[in-house]
């Protein structure tokens, strides 16, 4: 993953958020997709957890090129989550209805392996894991 070439603007989740501006994109409406792909991704919820999957910290890169396609790397809390076969779709296509969005990618990645440390301080307080 870290040989990958960067995208134009990257969103990284697990206690804060990195925006980088694209140089062939207008001031601002880069770091405003982004904020708006979040708030798509904090509208899905693991069905057996009540918290949703940006704040449980299952987000792990949001790539943003410049024609708006955006990449995703994401975990699962297991292997063996139930979920895994409907969850990437449902962040695929959370993402792809975000206006200016041209089209959206999900991989799911293992390393590094989820643990609740990952986890925003809303989800801590959802979940009373303090």
């Amino acid at each position: 993953m870290t040989d990958d070439p960067k995208p134009a603007t990257e969103a990284t989740s697990a206690a804060t958020d990195a925006v980088t501006p694209s140089t062939a994109a207008p001031d601002g409406q880069m770091a405003r997709l982004a904020d708006e792909i979040v708030t798509a991704l904090k509208t899905i919820y693991d069905p057996e957890i009540p918290a949703d999957l940006y704040e449980l910290g299952l987000i792990y890169k949001i790539g943003i090129d410049d024609d708006r396609a955006v990449t995703i790397n994401m975990t699962l809390t297991s292997p063996n989550c139930p979920s895994a076969a409907e969850l990437p779709g449902q962040v695929e296509n959370a993402v792809a209805s975000v206006p200016g969005v041209r089209d959206a990618k999900v991989t799911i990645v293992w390393e590094p392996p989820w643990d609740p440390s990952r986890m925003s301080d809303e989800a801590r307080t959802v979940l009373d894991m303090w």
